[in-house]
């Protein structure tokens, strides 16, 4: 009797399970999958991202490598230095990079609808002065008029491209969804 006490008294306390081999495998696959996609950026946008120093000169030396087996071998060195880089931070610094693209792509094209309803629409100028007050409109309703009449007389387009210079002026970058 004694003895089943002892063992019990000596039992480990219950320890969460252990990570498979294959959720291992998926993980390292995955931060090597990552380093890849680091591969991918300029060395300017490396920079930006903030990473270790040895990641940091891993991930430029893969750039130079063009040979297959290298080449794997490099990533699956730069995947093992993920697993002791900040992983959260790599990739909501990567998010952000991918982001400034898709955000100046969203700024233009928000400036092509204001200027298309500027050229279609009779009271869109009156739209466009009220939610940005201090704009020019008399400069706008002029430009307005004159890629009106340019498009109407088959002329080149200046006024029309004068008229987004000068929307890209007004409408900040992040700016409230027109109405």
């Amino acid at each position: 009797m004694a003895r089943s006490t002892e063992r019990s008294a000596t039992k480990a306390p219950v320890d969460p399970p252990a990570i498979s081999r294959t959720q291992r495998k998926r993980e390292s696959l995955g931060l090597q999958d990552l380093g890849k996609e680091l591969t991918l950026l300029t060395p300017a946008q490396l920079a930006r991202l903030q990473l270790p120093e040895p990641l940091l000169e891993a991930v430029l030396e893969a750039r130079n490598i063009s040979k297959f087996g290298a080449l794997r071998r490099q990533l699956r060195y730069i995947g093992r230095l993920m697993h002791q880089a900040d992983r959260t931070t790599i990739l909501a610094n990567l998010s952000a990079l991918k982001a400034g693209p898709r955000t100046a792509s969203a700024h233009l094209h928000r400036l092509e609808r204001w200027r298309t309803r500027l050229i279609q629409e009779d009271g869109a100028l009156g739209v466009l002065t009220r939610s940005y007050p201090g704009c020019d409109e008399a400069k706008l309703r002029t430009l307005v008029l004159e890629a009106q009449r340019e498009r109407a007389q088959g002329k080149p387009p200046h006024s029309f491209r004068a008229l987004l210079r000068e929307l890209r002026q007004i409408v900040p970058a992040e700016a409230p969804q027109e109405s």
